[in-house]
């Protein structure tokens, strides 16, 4: 249904498509994946019409229906849910906005004041109705009541205002107003940010369950496996297509450049033994022709180039972790509430040396406060949270780390202020580690992306030697070579830490105990991100067993009861 044919951007500070080719038809699910600034977004604005390329084409099947879902999704918080759906209707939309107005406007005092101007207003409002009822106004209301359960509202929640809903909540609005306009095309940028693992679960199954074809760009390696049946890399400006999901692809790329390595190794093997050949017996009297018609037949030879390797990452590793006693953070019998939100209600929970804690819940459960509460930054309401006593030292990552930068410094200032006695080459060793190379390090921090400023402050972060890292949301604006880099350097980690996050594949590499906040509790699964899966899956069966045993019960029950009325009805009945 579309296609883009040799497609090259140019910008004025350089080129960043240079050869992408790859198509979209009926039943894809295409994810497109490369490191930060490798021209994902572009492709998706240049396939919505928002850009043109500077060469090549997109060429379209009949004339597609394409809509663009984008990082910052836009919805009024001042609208209710049903009123922002129905925007998706462009002019009975526009029809909508203008008779609410007409109606404001006739309840007004200077309506009530000048009878010719209500009079006027009341006009108004009736052509308006029937423009309404022309763009079949009411039919349009029921495709929302319609569509209203599958995004997970009610016909009294969808009453409510945007505003008074979670940003979750907010991007289920936002993509229902998408799909009322009964695209052709589904273009998704970065869908997951910022939502809990159950949104994104949700998410998930509800883009799987959809027909219409979409193309999504996304950092989140369990997302992409979980919802793509396809694959485009872009690395070096050149697009690559790879059949099946995000780990099926690293097995086809690994296989890729392990048989043109091995190709390579083989012609590599052959042209040494021709030119062997040759030289021994280009002045030999008896073979000298056979050399150089040998040598004729190696200069036509088309040589295979060397394998290139993937855009490589940044790699690094914490210092080594100074020694501390066993206990790391303890919290005991831990209330914390905002107004009438209680988050916590005598919590509970010790740290030792050598956990790696992932705490996990649903946004607003309280996973940031309680980091904050345990590195004393915010007080508890009652009981106590707080660091080990012997040596624990803390490094400290919170979710807006990078807007505590200073905007107006340099990259490599940045880091000069933070360790001034070391010199520039250990300084741009560090930074070259975090994909800041030449003139990348002179930028003003305020020109940064979200990627870099994030990749930034982590950089700050190895500055100190510490025990424990208590890191919120790290991975946020990360590529995905930058949370490898993360992940390796986590594992390798002899300290302890506290994580939060919302990426699942990023918490099943690094995390070897889960916290779940659930009803102010802290409750502890002592293994891994898929020990705690298996574990709230076989909760999951129990519940539902219960649940399925207690309604046969009650059904039962009621049988009884009806046998014992008629019983005793029968007792009744005259002889």
């Amino acid at each position: 249904m579309l296609r883009l044919e040799r497609v090259c951007k140019i910008y004025p500070t350089g080129e960043v498509l240079r050869d992408v080719t790859w198509e979209v038809k009926a039943g894809d699910r295409i994810g497109l994946v490369g490191v930060n600034g490798a021209g994902k977004s572009t492709q998706l604005r240049i396939i919505a019409g928002l850009e043109e390329p500077t060469s090549g084409s997109v060429i379209k099947q009949g004339d597609p229906r394409i809509v663009y879902l984008q990082q910052e999704f836009d919805v009024n918080l001042h609208r209710t849910v049903r009123q922002e759906l129905f925007q998706a209707f462009g002019e009975a939309a526009e029809v909508l906005n203008e008779q609410s107005a007409v109606e404001q406007a006739m309840a007004s005092e200077a309506a009530a004041e000048c009878p010719v101007h209500l009079d006027e207003l009341i006009e108004k409002l009736g052509a308006l109705q029937n423009r309404f009822e022309a763009l079949h106004g009411y039919e349009l209301d029921a495709r929302i009541d319609k569509l209203l359960p599958t995004i997970g509202f009610s016909a009294a929640g969808a009453e409510a205002l945007v505003g008074d809903y979670s940003g979750g909540w907010q991007m289920r609005i936002a993509l229902g107003k998408i799909l009322l306009q009964e695209p052709d095309l589904l273009l998704l940028d970065e869908p997951t940010n910022h939502l809990d693992v159950e949104t994104i679960q949700w998410l998930e199954n509800y883009l799987r369950e959809q027909t219409v074809p979409q193309v999504v760009i996304s950092h989140d390696r369990a997302f992409l496996d979980r919802v793509c049946n396809q694959i485009v890399e872009t690395e070096r400006g050149v697009s690559r297509c790879y059949l099946g999901n995000y780990s099926e692809h690293l097995e086809q790329k690994r296989l890729g450049l392990e048989a043109s390595q091995s190709a390579f190794e083989r012609q590599q093997k052959e042209l040494a033994s021709q030119q062997a050949y040759i030289d021994r017996f280009r002045a030999s009297a008896t073979r000298s022709t056979q050399a150089k018609s040998r040598e004729k037949l190696l200069e036509k030879v088309d040589r295979l180039d060397a394998p290139i390797e993937g855009v490589s990452g940044p790699r690094f590793q914490f210092p080594p972790a100074p020694r501390s006693g066993r206990q790391i953070a303890v919290i005991e019998d831990l209330s914390h509430s905002y107004g009438n939100n209680i988050l916590f209600l005598g919590a509970n929970l010790e740290v030792e040396r050598g956990d790696r804690i992932a705490f996990v819940g649903p946004n607003g459960a309280g996973k940031s406060t309680l980091l904050r509460l345990v590195m004393g930054s915010e007080k508890p309401d009652e009981g106590s949270a707080r660091l080990g006593e012997h040596n624990v030292i803390a490094g400290y990552f919170e979710q807006n780390q990078a807007e505590a930068l200073d905007l107006t410094k340099t990259v490599i200032d940045t880091l000069f202020e933070a360790v001034p006695d070391w010199t520039q080459t250990q300084v741009r060793s560090l930074l070259g580690s975090f994909c800041f190379s030449n003139e990348a390090v002179f930028k003003e921090v305020g020109k940064l992306s979200g990627g870099e400023k994030a990749r930034l402050a982590l950089a700050l972060m190895l500055l100190s030697p510490c025990n424990l890292l208590v890191l919120d949301e790290p991975t946020n604006h990360l590529d995905i070579p930058a949370k490898q880099m993360l992940e390796s350097a986590l594992q390798e980690y002899e300290g302890a830490a506290l994580i939060v996050s919302h990426d699942r594949y990023f918490l099943a590499q690094v995390a070897n105990k889960i916290v779940e906040i659930k009803d102010g509790e802290l409750l502890l699964y002592r293994g891994d991100y898929a020990y705690y899966q298996q574990k709230k899956q076989e909760e999951l069966e129990l519940l539902q067993t219960s649940e399925a045993e207690a309604e046969k019960e009650a059904k039962r029950a009621a049988n009884r009861l009806k046998q014992k009325s008629k019983a005793e009805s029968r007792r009744k009945r005259p002889g």
